[in-house]
């Protein structure tokens, strides 16, 4: 069915978009209008909150252009701004600049967007590897429009965005995530409003808070039909993408399969189908963050610890435990990646070992018993061998009124979740929770008259002709997967400057301040305020880190903490200053500083080495070491160790994403 659909590889992004001008006088959209306020009212958006759209001038986003404008001038009362333009409402074009066409096509969706009363900016996507590949291109162009999506949101101090996705992308998805074999949980699609986490960026709201922005998609339950229609009622003009009819890419395939397949019974039972699987997925979700609340405890170290006499593994159920278990290592690695395979395997088997006397690596992270516990309870750490993404400098964080509106987001879920408990618990029945496979779950749906044994028979012929083609193409996926995973894993030696923020590989925040004595040596010793930032004058007179000089972040490694059991045995800042190397300070300074120095650095020392017994050896190796030129740590800040009194470098356990992943509906 598939096959017939192949063409020859061509290059897919030389054709110009095709525009489409609105009928005349356009059918009567309440209907889609009405249904568009529910959607919103169940997201708990309300018309005064700040909101962004996706808009790419295609049916799908210029329906939604359609609906959000006139849901937003209905809830409040027609009010604009001094331009003009609907209050609190920003449409996102982004240019991805792969087509000479694309910065006028860019222009002329700007302007459609912004004579229906959308104030709109358009963003270009840069490129600093290159165009990508013909295979990775959709993905890539994805993964730059969301960055772009969330960067233009933080500047603008924006907490919602909405997007244009409907019910065929959701049938398209379940299709092309069968044809890999996902589960109940890929097979549940997108979700209907879920939060979104970037990485940190050079704007002091990205970082005021951990509440993302929320994504929502209020179309999911309209199909590609209806968004001709909401653009034809709304008299708004839009385009096709010719590169759409590709089949090069799979989604392209998948698309036009349905299409010429569709039926009102098919889409009903596909649609019935793709719901029963969503129920299922937050069921299984709600029970999995049960289970961390009774036997998970989160470390300040960046750790966490699993009671497993609390968990009792051995009598959950495996998508409930698998779930668990994902969450748990994605938390502590910040690495959002799915575990599939013999990774999740080797997880599930580990953890129902009681009591655990091994150890493991896997996703990202390293398990093995915690001290003292006997086996029954498992420390997760993070790995620093395993490969992440490339951390991002901050300039400066906390803002008012980006906190303000992180309340805003905080209320919205807080009261989404409740809702959301509460439908999952007057549910009569779950399906799926014993299904091992994706034919396991299409033959229940059968068995339960989800589906009928013709849309069964029609999804197996859909699912085993893509599975084929994926299966061909796998040795070029594992290429380009092993290549992302090479630019992901690149080390980077970053360099911390005073008054800087750093989010160390998107887990511990570290932030640093530069004290000096207010007049040289005071009989109060502790007394101190901050230098600017422009000022270069040395911390005190003996030490030579100023203002000019950063410092280097890494990991700890076995050396540091031998390094400073060795630097406690000092007695005098001269024997400390070997230790240190004599390039850190500088000689014939005044006793009593010198005197101060010593008793501070013995201080520290101890002090650190007193925390750092409480600490497993294995969580150490993932804390945040500050170090010289020389690679001699000068502070670490997990554990209270600074080399000089007016060093001043906090760390915070502060995971880019929650753990759990966030909050995600998919009612």
């Amino acid at each position: 069915m598939l096959f017939s659909l192949l063409q020859p590889l061509h290059s897919p992004i030389l054709l110009p978009l095709r525009h489409f001008r609105c009928k005349c006088s356009g059918p009567d959209i309440s209907f889609y209008r009405d249904a568009f306020a529910r959607k919103m009212a169940l997201a708990g958006i309300k018309p005064h909150h700040r909101i962004a759209l996706g808009v790419s001038g295609g049916s799908d986003s210029m329906a939604l252009c359609v609906l959000t404008a006139g849901w937003k001038s209905e809830g409040f009362s027609g009010k604009v701004d001094s331009s003009g333009y609907i209050d609190g409402l920003l449409g996102i074009v982004v240019d991805h600049r792969l087509r000479p066409e694309s910065v006028e096509e860019a222009r002329i969706v700007q302007e459609r967007a912004m004579k229906m009363g959308i104030r709109c900016e358009i963003s270009c996507c840069i490129w600093p590897d290159g165009r990508p590949k013909v295979g990775d291109l959709q993905e890539a162009a994805r993964e730059m429009r969301y960055q772009i999506f969330q960067d233009v949101c933080a500047k603008q101090h924006i907490g919602v965005l909405l997007v244009a996705h409907h019910a065929d992308d959701q049938a398209e998805l379940f299709i092309l995530r069968l044809s890999r074999n996902s589960g109940v949980f890929g097979l549940a699609g997108m979700a209907f409003v879920s939060q979104l986490f970037s990485a940190p960026v050079n704007h002091p709201w990205s970082s005021s808070s951990n509440n993302g922005v929320l994504l929502v998609r209020p179309m999911l339950e309209l199909s590609k039909g209806d968004m001709y229609e909401i653009c034809q009622g709304g008299k708004q003009i839009w385009v096709e993408d010719p590169t759409n009819q590709c089949t090069l890419f799979t989604r392209n395939r998948i698309r036009i399969a349905l299409k010429n397949l569709s039926s009102s019974s098919f889409s009903s039972e596909m649609k019935a189908l793709v719901s029963a699987c969503r129920l299922t997925r937050l069921f299984i979700e709600n029970i999995s963050h049960k289970m961390l609340e009774e036997s998970v405890s989160i470390m300040n170290e960046g750790y966490s610890i699993i009671d497993l006499e609390k968990l009792d593994p051995l009598n959950v159920d495996d998508l409930c435990l698998s779930r668990f278990l994902v969450m748990i290592v994605q938390f502590i690695s910040q690495r959002q990646r799915p575990i599939r395979g013999s990774a999740m395997k080797l997880l599930l088997e580990y953890i129902r070992n009681i009591p655990c006397k091994t150890s493991l690596t896997a996703a990202g992270c390293y398990l093995c018993a915690a001290p003292g516990s006997k086996g029954k309870k498992i420390i997760v750490c993070y790995s620093p061998e395993s490969p992440l993404s490339s951390n991002l400098l901050l300039s400066s964080f906390y803002c008012e009124e980006g906190a303000s509106f992180s309340s805003v987001i905080e209320q919205i879920v807080k009261d989404a979740k409740f809702y959301s408990n509460r439908f999952v618990a007057e549910s009569p029945s779950m399906p799926f929770l014993r299904a091992k496979s994706s034919e396991a779950i299409l033959r229940e749906a059968v068995q339960i008259k989800l589906i009928s044994q013709s849309t069964y028979n029609t999804i197996r012929s859909l699912q085993m002709e893509e599975h084929d083609i994926f299966c061909s193409q796998n040795g070029v996926d594992e290429a380009n997967e092993l290549g992302h995973r090479a630019r992901a894993s690149s080390p980077s030696n970053v360099q911390i400057y005073p008054g800087q923020s750093y989010h160390f590989m998107c887990r511990f925040l570290l932030t640093w301040k530069l004290y000096e004595m207010k007049d040289g040596i005071s009989s109060n010793l502790n007394e101190y305020n901050p230098i600017s930032e422009a000022d270069g004058k040395n911390l005190c007179q003996c030490c030579r880190i100023t203002q000019e000089h950063g410092l280097i972040i890494r990991h700890m490694v076995d050396a540091d903490w031998l390094y400073l059991a060795k630097l406690s045995e000092s007695q005098t800042l001269n024997e400390g200053r070997n230790e240190l190397e004599t390039s850190n300070f500088e000689t014939g300074h005044h006793l009593a500083m010198e005197h101060w120095c010593s008793s501070y650095l013995r201080s520290s020392v101890q002090t650190a080495l007193q925390k750092l017994k409480y600490v497993p050896a294995a969580a150490r190796r993932a804390l945040p070491v500050l170090v010289n030129s020389h690679n001699l740590p000068i502070c670490i800040p997990s554990i209270g160790f600074s080399c000089c009194p007016f060093l001043s470098i906090e760390a915070e356990f502060r995971p880019r994403v929650p753990l759990g992943g966030g909050y995600r509906s998919f009612l």
